[in-house]
């Protein structure tokens, strides 16, 4: 998938999910913005209630959202048969989006009255959510390969020694100025994650000078616009590589920590999304069917 294909895939999601949130909500607000005793009365609670048959069907669109979006992703990462079915990271963005839009027809279909054990349930998902969110973040800062495979320290070792080796070689940048942008980060590698959040905004401005101080440089030499955007291009690529090297074992052990808390919310959540689902069933609540 190409650059430009991939600005497609990924804003058509951003605009189906933000879409559907500000139809929903204006369709529905007058109704959700009612005391939940007066709701009755609305003319919309035979269709915006929980089991109402635009209210369930909500319910019934967002769970199947998120157990297909749970289920793709968890198959295409550990079925060796998949392995090449697209690059990871392309099935992570739609498991983001189906479990992102999922809750949200979810909360619609509560219409925001929720309590007893299906709470449980909501306030696991929006956990879910909301690690799922950090969790993303962590990820994109482990580099991998574009099967989604973790690179291995030597291999991106590697990697940073031919951004070294095109900076000098292509661009005839000379030693020192390489040096500087090669130690912008080094100092991470023993620094937990606390520190770096902490000295990170103090870094990032210091990158930008040294950028700054190479555009200036590169002008200086009467280079060809083009050329200059191409060469800062590169040592931003490498600056983020160089980062993401000197944290790598902070955001694996991250990683990590963050399976451990975000796999019992997601767990609690679907069991007691499958108990209430049996219930409503038992009960008669069966949308058109």
């Amino acid at each position: 998938m190409n650059k430009t294909l991939h600005q497609l895939y990924v804003g058509l999601f951003f605009l189906v999910g933000i879409s559907a949130t500000l139809l929903l909500a204006y369709n529905g607000y007058n109704y959700y913005s009612l005391p939940i005793e007066e709701r009755f009365f609305d003319a919309k609670d035979f269709l915006l209630k929980p089991s109402g048959s635009w209210g369930h069907l909500l319910g019934i669109l967002g769970s199947l959202m998120m157990i297909f979006g749970v289920s793709i992703y968890i198959i295409r990462k550990r079925v060796k048969r998949f392995v090449r079915s697209g690059g990871l990271k392309y099935w992570l963005e739609l498991h983001i989006f189906l479990c992102t839009v999922g809750p949200i027809l979810v909360l619609f279909h509560t219409s925001f009255k929720f309590g007893g054990i299906v709470s449980v349930s909501f306030w696991s998902m929006v956990a879910v959510v909301l690690s799922g969110v950090i969790g993303r973040f962590i990820y994109v800062q482990i580099p991998r390969s574009i099967q989604g495979r973790e690179l291995d320290i030597s291999e991106l070792e590697e990697i940073n020694l031919d951004f070294n080796r095109k900076l000098r070689n292509d661009y005839q940048l000379d030693e020192k100025t390489i040096s500087d942008f090669e130690t912008l980060f080094s100092n991470y590698r023993d620094k937990n994650i606390i520190q770096w959040l902490k000295g990170l905004p103090k870094d990032k401005i210091k990158s930008k000078m040294c950028i700054k101080k190479l555009k200036n440089e590169l002008l200086a030499k009467h280079l060809d616009y083009l050329k200059i955007k191409e060469i800062v291009s590169t040592v931003k690529s490498k600056i983020s590589f160089s980062r993401k090297i000197s944290m790598l074992n902070t955001m694996q052990n991250l990683f990590r920590y963050w399976h451990i808390f975000h796999l019992p919310f997601a767990i609690t959540m679907f069991i007691i999304m499958v108990v209430h689902v049996g219930v409503t069933i038992t009960f008669g609540y069966r949308w058109i069917f």
